[in-house]
C-alpha cells in the first residue's frame, strides 16, 4: 500500500501514532513524506530516526524547513527565534543526519501521483518537474552544494526560463517546489501572501488554479500550505493540516482505487 503523509515539522509522537493508525508495515507498504520533516516541533531528531529506520519503505521530499536546517548548519543562515533545530544541530550524529537529509528528493512520483512539497509552475509538465528536481537533487548531494548554499535564498529570478543556468536555475526550482503558493499565468511567483485561497494578491492565483497549468494531466499531492488545510479535489490533494500548530497530521492512501484520508490530532508540546 502507498501512503502519503503531510508536513511533520518535528512532531515525532504524531508520526508514531499515524503509523499505528494506518497499520504501516515497512515490509509491505511505502510511505511518501511530502517535506518539512523538521522545525517548529519538539521531536525533530525523533522524526529523522523514525523515518530513516523505515529504510527503503520511506521516501522523503525536502521542504523549505529542511533546507533551512541545512543552511543553518552550514552557517549561511541565522536560526529563527521560532526554530527548534537544536536537537539535530547538537546531536553527536549531526553530520550523519545532515548528509541523510541531502539525499532527499524535491519531487517524486507514487502510484501515478506527482508529489511536491509546495507547488509546480504552470510552464512545467509533470515530467519536466521531475527532471528539474533531479538536477537540483544531484547538486544537493554533490560538492557543488557548498558553493550554492550561500546563494540558495532569494526571490529572483521570479519566474522560470529554460535558459537559466547554475544558481539562478536551481533557486527558481527550489523556490517553486518548496515555497510556492501563488503565481501568475506566466509563472511569476509571489512569496509574501501566506493566507488561504481568497488571499491571493491582485493578478495572482493559487498555483493549482492556473488554467494553463501543464501538469494538470497528472494528479498532484503537496503539503506546505497549512492555512489551506486539507483540500481534496479530482487530481489534487493538499495534506498540510497544521499538525505543529495544534491541528492534525494527515495521511492518504492512494492505491486501492480510491484516496482514503487518515488523521490523528497533534499538539506540539
Amino acid at each position: 500500500m502507498h501512503f502519503l503523509i503531510g508536513d511533520l515539522q518535528g512532531c515525532s509522537d504524531a508520526l508514531d501514532r499515524m503509523l499505528a493508525e494506518i497499520g504501516f508495515s515497512p515490509s509491505r507498504d511505502a510511505l511518501h513524506v511530502l517535506g518539512d520533516l523538521v522545525n517548529r516541533g519538539p521531536g525533530n531528531l525523533g522524526v529523522l530516526e523514525r523515518l530513516a529506520g523505515l529504510g527503503n519503505a520511506a521516501t522523503c521530499l525536502l521542504g523549505n524547513h529542511d533546507l533551512h536546517l541545512l543552511a543553518v548548519a552550514a552557517g549561511v543562515r541565522k536560526p529563527h527565534r521560532s526554530d527548534t533545530l537544536d536537537d539535530v544541530l547538537a546531536s553527536p550524529e549531526r553530520a550523519h543526519w545532515l548528509a541523510w537529509l541531502r539525499q532527499g528528493k524535491l519531487a517524486d512520483q507514487a502510484h501515478g501521483w506527482l508529489l511536491v512539497h509546495a507547488g509546480v509552475l504552470p510552464q512545467w509538465s509533470a515530467q519536466q518537474t521531475l527532471s528539474l528536481a533531479a538536477e537540483v537533487e544531484a547538486m544537493l548531494r554533490s560538492d557543488r552544494f557548498d558553493d550554492f548554499v550561500p546563494r540558495m535564498y532569494g526571490d529572483t529570478p521570479a519566474r522560470w526560463d529554460d535558459a537559466l543556468q547554475g544558481p539562478d536555475r536551481w533557486r527558481v526550482v527550489i523556490n517553486a517546489l518548496t515555497r510556492l503558493r501563488f503565481c501568475t499565468d506566466d509563472g511569476t511567483m509571489e512569496f509574501r501572501a501566506k493566507g488561504g485561497l481568497d488571499d491571493a494578491p491582485p493578478g495572482f492565483a493559487p498555483w493549482f488554479r492556473i488554467a494553463s497549468r501543464r501538469s494538470a494531466g497528472a494528479p498532484v499531492a503537496f503539503g506546505h500550505w497549512s492555512t489551506l488545510g486539507l483540500l481534496r479535489e479530482p487530481g489534487l490533494l493538499a495534506l498540510d493540516t497544521g499538525c505543529v500548530w495544534g491541528g492534525a497530521l494527515s495521511a492518504a492512501r492512494i492505491d486501492g482505487g480510491r484516496c482514503e484520508i487518515f488523521q490523528v490530532p497533534c499538539a506540539a508540546g
